[in-house]
């Protein structure tokens, strides 16, 4: 379990470019807390945005989110979904906008596998028995890895370390992190998602998305089934694209399988579930 102690507010706080959260997103924010939001004031102040428009789009009618009819409009969407729900999704697609300048890694990589994760998360919970927001799932697939991207803005040698960490077995990441520069990215993507106002239980999802005793904690269950699906989505992606497993998995898996409801064989029929929606795709 993280523990975030006053030093490492300090450093992340004065020591890290993290992207302010972007106006529009101040925007949508403030009007979907209002007592009575405008749906008509919502879909104009996103509508104005073509590029974000055109992703909520995308997003909402991809095969992932499974809606019974397409979705042609943001005032559609917006009736359909529901202002949280929106609000929640436009955070998650202006996350992917917000990082710029030069970097140790390519940032394309980075959102392209953080996109994927989000699309398998938001498939697993299409079939399991409790259901999370599609919402949710995807924002938090998105938000996952954020703190990497801050981390890779700072520190030169930072695709070494993560070169190094994919290489060793006897060490993952978040503690080679905390080894060269006395915070990790699981810390600064909780600090991403706190500033820009994403719901709490995503903040925590991502501030312990690799503490492999967060479900043995006194949580709130629902944040314990969107980590759970996080890390059976990490692990399906994993992998689909590398051919072995993520470093966390052989100590969570079965607590993970448990809070979802679903044993070894439905895992490995999501998996073959989505390794077919890969190969249609691609």
């Amino acid at each position: 379990m993280i523990q975030i102690s006053q030093d490492v507010i300090d450093a992340v706080s004065t020591g890290f470019n993290v992207p302010s959260k972007p106006q529009l997103l101040t925007d949508v924010q403030r009007i979907c807390a209002q007592d009575e939001p405008d749906m008509g004031e919502l879909s104009d102040v996103i509508a104005h945005d073509i590029g974000l428009s055109s992703a909520i789009l995308k997003t909402i009618n991809s095969p992932s989110f499974g809606m019974n009819r397409a979705i042609s409009d943001i005032q559609q969407a917006v009736m359909l979904l529901g202002f949280n729900a929106v609000s929640t999704l436009v955070a998650g697609i202006l996350i992917k906008q917000s990082f710029k300048g030069e970097a140790a890694i390519s940032f394309e990589r980075l959102w392209d596998n953080a996109s994927l994760v989000a699309d398998t998360m938001v498939y697993i919970g299409k079939n399991i028995e409790h259901k999370i927001p599609p919402e949710n799932l995807y924002t938090t697939g998105l938000f996952h890895d954020c703190g990497i991207a801050a981390m890779s803005m700072k520190y030169p040698d930072y695709r070494n370390t993560l070169i190094e960490a994919n290489q060793r077995e006897d060490i993952r990441l978040v503690e080679l992190e905390d080894q060269r520069y006395a915070s990790n990215h699981a810390i600064v993507g909780y600090f991403i998602t706190s500033a820009w106002a994403i719901p709490r239980d995503i903040c925590q999802v991502v501030l312990q998305h690799h503490s492999r005793d967060f479900l043995d904690q006194k949580q709130d269950s629902y944040a314990k089934m969107v980590y759970s699906t996080l890390k059976v989505a990490d692990n399906i992606v994993n992998n689909l694209k590398r051919r072995h497993d993520t470093t966390d998995w052989v100590h969570i898996k079965d607590k993970c399988f448990e809070h979802l409801g679903i044993m070894e064989h439905d895992y490995l029929d999501l998996l073959e579930d989505i390794d077919e929606q890969w190969n249609a795709a691609f």
